[in-house]
């Protein structure tokens, strides 16, 4: 059966669709890459992969996905650093097509945090959605890239509470795409 799959790298990103889509945690499946979660529900529509950041535990995770399952449609969601400032802190983007009411930025994506803007041409910044379009354009012709702006560029740490409150404020706006 073919499936949804949403991609994160984080739990706190990952949470609210945990929750609204009443996801349960799969421990049976073999050889899972290393730090890895797989959320699925029971009627087997949903496919959430919690991945480890980094441009080779993308690639692998999602290698594995697209070996292991069919997916005809993929969505990457998480949270992007913003080089305008008056963005404001948790509007939400597609970064990788023009959709009816949503915001559009251009995106780069980094191995590590940005500390300056100096050569960013781009509006936004994360850390795995370059390698999600990788992995995912050969193997699924539907394609969604959401970013919700969490910082200004800055390297300190997030807490997990305030990215997980980020992604529950757009639930709304990205859940007529996952169906």
């Amino acid at each position: 059966m073919s499936k949804t799959l949403i991609h994160c790298t984080s739990l706190s990103q990952s949470q609210s669709f945990i929750n609204f889509l009443n996801l349960k945690q799969n421990n049976t499946v073999k050889n899972l890459p290393n730090g890895v979660k797989i959320f699925e529900d029971e009627n087997a529509k949903y496919l959430l992969v919690v991945s480890e950041t980094g441009k080779d535990n993308i690639l692998e995770t999602l290698g594995f996905v697209y070996k292991n399952y069919t997916i005809t449609k993929a969505l990457n969601i998480g949270i992007a650093g913003c080089s305008d400032g008056s963005v404001k802190i948790g509007i939400l983007f597609c970064t990788n097509r023009l959709l009816f009411g949503m915001n559009f930025g251009s995106l780069t994506t980094v191995d590590t945090p940005l500390e300056t803007d100096e050569n960013l041409e781009t509006l936004l910044v994360d850390t795995e959605a370059k390698y999600f379009l990788e992995a995912s354009k050969e193997n699924c012709k539907e394609l969604y890239v959401f970013k919700v702006v969490s910082d200004y560029l800055e390297t300190e740490e997030l807490k997990n509470e305030f990215i997980e409150s980020l992604i529950q404020n757009v639930y709304s706006k990205i859940e007529k795409y996952i169906n």
